[in-house]
């Protein structure tokens, strides 16, 4: 692996254990608390799919007349992506973006969706992002998080949106709240069985095929550039910390729940 690669990953590592230990996992024990969760995660989710576009839109020719653009691996490794995270199969074989799969698992699960539906529909009419965000009623951390992936996508620098969607945006899941999910979904499958299955297929996809992609995209973006490697260092911490905030501030919705009146 590219020596870059291994110190931006030796570099993070303390930001990463942050999340894989952070105490929002050993919060949810019930189905509200995994419902407040979920209201919270769904705008990562969304914001993680315009990342992945925005590079899709830089690296590959998307406007016609078509010409070959940029790096051919560079297009082969997104467009692999593209298709894994965008077109996807739910657990009846439906095709799904992993997006449309976490809301059939928000849904299924009595999570409240009318935060990201509303604030969808009004971006799709027009609204700019702070009146979507406002009219929405989007909770602070998660509006946020959404802006500084939007920071970064507005950059307009390859390098630094390759980075932040690998290395900033590995949901890492502790093997301790997959079990809590996968308990209550012994108890109550017709609530939990989607979001279980949402849960598997981002092990399976994300964890290990797309974050190998995923590097070999960064590498080729940086190629020799130090500074490419320092700015991407740099958006990558961003993000992780961004991430702990928005983690944090679940914490403490699902914590205030739990305090006696």
């Amino acid at each position: 692996m590219h020596q870059n690669i291994v110190r931006i990953q030796k570099n993070i590592e303390p930001l990463r254990q942050q999340i894989i230990n952070h105490k929002v996992y050993s919060s949810i024990s019930d189905l509200e608390d995994l419902q407040i969760f979920m209201q919270h995660h769904i705008f990562a989710v969304w914001d993680f799919m315009s990342l992945l576009k925005a590079l899709q839109i830089n690296l590959t020719c998307t406007t016609l007349p078509w010409f070959p653009v940029g790096d051919a691996v560079t297009r082969q490794l997104i467009n692999e992506i593209v298709a894994g995270e965008e077109s996807d199969v739910d657990a009846e074989g439906q095709i799904k973006s992993h997006f449309e799969l976490y809301l059939d698992a928000m849904e299924q699960c009595g999570a409240n969706t009318e935060p990201i539906n509303l604030f969808l529909s009004k971006l799709k009419n027009g609204s700019t992002f702070n009146d979507a965000f406002e009219t929405a009623k989007v909770p602070a951390a998660a509006k946020d998080f959404v802006n500084a992936t939007f920071e970064t996508i507005n950059t307009g620098k390859m390098h630094l949106q390759a980075a932040s969607f690998t290395f900033g945006r590995e949901d890492l899941i502790p093997g301790m709240f997959f079990s809590m999910v996968t308990d209550l979904n012994s108890t109550q499958p017709e609530k939990v069985s989607i979001f279980k299955y949402y849960l598997e297929r981002h092990i399976e996809v994300d964890g290990d095929h797309h974050s190998h992609l995923a590097l070999q995209m960064t590498e080729k973006l940086c190629e020799v550039n130090p500074e490419f490697w320092q700015e991407a260092e740099k958006v990558t911490k961003q993000a992780l910390e961004m991430r702990i905030k928005l983690w944090d501030a679940a914490y403490v919705e699902i914590s205030t729940r739990k305090v006696p009146a």
